[in-house]
């Protein structure tokens, strides 16, 4: 493994034990965004289960922003 696939293995292994814990689910989308970001810049690395995982909660997120009328402060969003 490179340094780079150690390093991302370790951030996914510490952001799923930490996850239950204390992450909203805003964190979590933020947290998953990150990952998939970080994920992008080294495409040599497969994806894991914690990654699968993160697509799944931005692509249910994406699904619940477009069903909203208003954004997170209550503003009208049209």
């Amino acid at each position: 493994m490179t340094v780079t696939a150690t390093r991302l293995a370790v951030v996914a292994v510490l952001l799923t034990i930490a996850w239950p814990a204390y992450a909203g689910e805003r964190d979590q989308l933020n947290a998953c965004r990150d990952m998939v970001a970080r994920l992008a810049q080294s495409p040599a690395t497969q994806d894991t289960p914690e990654i699968t995982r993160c697509r799944q909660i931005i692509k249910e997120w994406t699904l619940r922003d477009s069903r909203m009328s208003v954004d997170e402060q209550g503003k009208p969003l049209r």
